[in-house]
């Protein structure tokens, strides 16, 4: 048995061999001894990535305060090192996702660049996530079930037991003399991810013994269709001017003209892709806010909001407006010393290119009413400048203005804008890239 259980485990992993280092997500439970155990007896044969392993402690329940001490032993005899990380588990409506939510922190926190982190989800798992989901009202990405491997963080997340069933990795524990930890929270039907695996899943299994197999297989022909939706998003994108800079900024967009065009499955289709890596996806209800956004006069400022951030449409154009960009709280700052670049709390930096101006400086942002006096073009108000240049108005609030006592000198994004002509400096923002939409 252990032949073919390596042979199958080394296939999966082979694209992997090369990586800095394989991490196991060890919990103490069967699935994770099994994988821990079997990657430990491959390491003594074959050149293998760097082997550790990671135990998350999430403080629920009494009992799991021996858990690490278990892990912790039974890596002292396989030789690979643990590491133990303690979370908080945010009290919520759902403690099941909380748990994993810190769990998952925790594991991307771990990973270098290139790691992976190893999980020992096996194919019953499979075919309950894919009922999970069915009884949630999932589409295809979701009942096309758990990826095999996936990004996360700076590394990759591997699940190389999705083709072995519990039944043989528990044959193969007792067959080597494993232990490991029960969790009894495990038998509380309270948690529906528990009430599908001791009570729904057992009843479709006795009426049909093959079911989880059969279940694990569509969620792999689904996993296709979801690649081939996929390629057909990208295509879209590609026909939208799907487009992730702005005036020298990391601000994501798409034609709307270009996408509204599209059939409305393709439009969501497409939709969906291009959010996926920016937001959690909106359910089947929540999109009829694409729908008003889409077909909102073009002189109104519609927006469609998400649980990361929100859509707004501009200049023709749909944009990603995460929730840090929405939650700028602009502050008047006074320029002490222009030859070094001056920090924005949440919005960047600004350095003079040249000589900059005499001051005293201050960087304020904008309250309405500013006008600009440019050389031969005398008083021009600030918001007829920034409609000339096409700057979308969710926008403008963020845009740093350059101001010497009453005197508008400068606007970020707008070099061309000069209060004297031949001045010899130009003002130079750096917009912040740590979040969403801008990173």
């Amino acid at each position: 048995m252990s032949a073919e259980f390596e042979s199958r485990l080394l296939s999966f992993l082979l694209p992997w061999r090369t990586a800095p280092g394989w991490r196991v997500a060890f919990s103490g439970g069967l699935d994770s001894t099994v994988l821990l155990h079997l990657l430990a007896q491959l390491a003594r044969r074959e050149a293998l990535p760097p082997l550790s392993a990671i135990h998350v402690h999430h403080g629920l329940q009494a009992v799991a305060d021996g858990w690490p001490e278990h892990c912790q032993r039974f890596c002292n005899v396989l030789g690979v090192p643990l590491q133990v990380a303690r979370v908080q588990v945010d009290g919520g409506a759902s403690l099941e996702r909380a748990a994993r939510e810190a769990r998952y922190a925790a594991f991307t926190a771990s990973l270098g660049e290139g790691d992976c982190l190893l999980t020992g989800q096996h194919r019953d798992d499979q075919a309950e996530t894919v009922l999970f989901r069915l009884f949630r009202g999932a589409g295809v990405r979701g009942l096309s079930g758990m990826a095999a491997s996936r990004r996360l963080g700076a590394g990759m997340l591997l699940r190389p037991l999705l083709g072995f069933d519990r039944e043989e990795l528990e044959r193969y524990a007792r067959s080597h003399g494993l232990s490991w930890v029960e969790d009894p929270s495990n038998a509380s039907d309270d948690y529906d991810r528990n009430y599908l695996r001791n009570r729904v899943l057992p009843g479709i299994v006795q009426r049909w013994p093959s079911a989880v197999e059969t279940i694990t297989r569509s969620a792999a022909h689904l996993a296709e269709a979801d690649g081939l939706l996929g390629e057909l998003a990208q295509n879209d994108l590609i026909s939208t001017g799907a487009r992730n800079e702005y005036i020298g900024m990391q601000l994501p967009s798409l034609a709307v003209a270009a996408l509204a065009e599209l059939s409305e499955p393709r439009q969501r289709n497409a939709l969906r892709h291009w959010l996926a890596p920016l937001a959690r996806l909106p359910d089947s209800a929540h999109w009829a806010g694409w729908q008003d956004l889409r077909d909102a006069r073009e002189d109104a400022e519609p927006i469609w909001r998400l649980a990361d951030g929100e859509l707004r449409r501009a200049h023709g154009r749909l944009w990603w407006l995460a929730s840090p960009w929405l939650g700028f709280v602009p502050t008047n700052q006074t320029w002490h010393d222009p030859s070094q670049s001056l920090s924005l709390p949440s919005n960047g930096s600004l350095r003079f290119e040249g000589t900059p101006p005499n001051g005293p400086l201050e960087i304020r942002h904008r309250q309405g009413g500013e006008v600009m006096v440019l050389p031969g073009r005398g008083r021009r108000d600030l918001k007829r400048l920034l409609n000339e240049a096409a700057i979308p108005a969710f926008l403008r609030a963020r845009l740093p203005l350059l101001w010497r006592a009453d005197e508008l000198l400068g606007v970020a994004l707008l070099p061309d804008l000069r209060v004297e002509s031949g001045q010899g400096w130009t003002l130079r923002w750096t917009p912040p890239t740590n979040d969403s939409g801008l990173s």
